[in-house]
């Protein structure tokens, strides 16, 4: 399975920057110039680069990569702020890594809460890229990880979130009022026989599908 489905061509790696950076801004503040000023989205832009850019991170698609982080900065920012209205509630999952039980709980998120609950994903410490385990196990019930990738917990998606659920990291999860929170103690996909890692799996699914029943209202529950 292609680890990479949705990314497109790569592109060189980043030399100028400069260029390259102006041109996503240029785009994003298009996309948000309703909600934030050009110097504010190339600040957002430059973050993201340097923390993406920050470790082992030699990724040929870095600058979608970067374009997207931002984008999704940008966004659970509006959404903090109240710019843009909280039309459905926001789910945050955070793990060490942001490769495996995030992501697969982000996944199973979004199979189940049908556009009705916002999943976001980060890590305390994210690598660079997602466990080739989480992309088996989502094969094997028909879905894939979209456009997600790895990327560091930053303030914004706490802010922007409802529900924050932590697996095996809380204590790097800034604690915000108003906010639920939620440990989910599973075991690390790393290192587990593939029956094991269908187990978490399932029992993870079980707890998603739990929470999304709790934030979203049937009709029965609403009458």
């Amino acid at each position: 399975m292609n680890e990479h489905p949705s990314l497109g061509p790569a592109t060189p790696p980043l030399r100028d920057t400069g260029a390259v950076l102006a041109r996503i801004a240029a785009r994003l503040a298009a996309r948000h110039s309703r909600a934030f000023s050009q110097a504010t989205v190339a600040q957002y832009v430059n973050e993201c680069a340097a923390l993406l850019n920050s470790g082992s991170r030699t990724n040929r698609h870095l600058p979608v990569l970067i374009e997207r982080f931002a984008d999704h900065r940008l966004r659970a920012l509006a959404r903090a702020r109240g710019i843009t209205a909280k039309s459905v509630p926001a789910v945050l999952f955070v793990c060490t890594e942001n490769a495996g039980r995030s992501q697969l709980a982000g996944a199973l998120l979004r199979r189940h809460a049908h556009g009705a609950v916002v999943a976001m994903t980060a890590g305390s410490g994210p690598v660079t890229d997602i466990s080739p385990v989480v992309l088996r196990l989502l094969a094997e019930q028909g879905l894939d990880i979209g456009e997600e990738f790895p990327k560091p917990l930053t303030s914004e998606a706490v802010d922007a979130a409802d529900v924050v659920v932590t697996l095996g990291c809380g204590d790097a999860c800034p604690v915000r009022a108003g906010r639920r929170y939620l440990d989910w103690d599973l075991p690390d996909l790393s290192g587990l026989d593939i029956e094991s890692a269908r187990s978490v799996r399932d029992t993870l699914e079980a707890r998603v599908q739990r929470l999304v029943a709790e934030l979203v209202p049937t009709e029965e529950s609403t009458d």
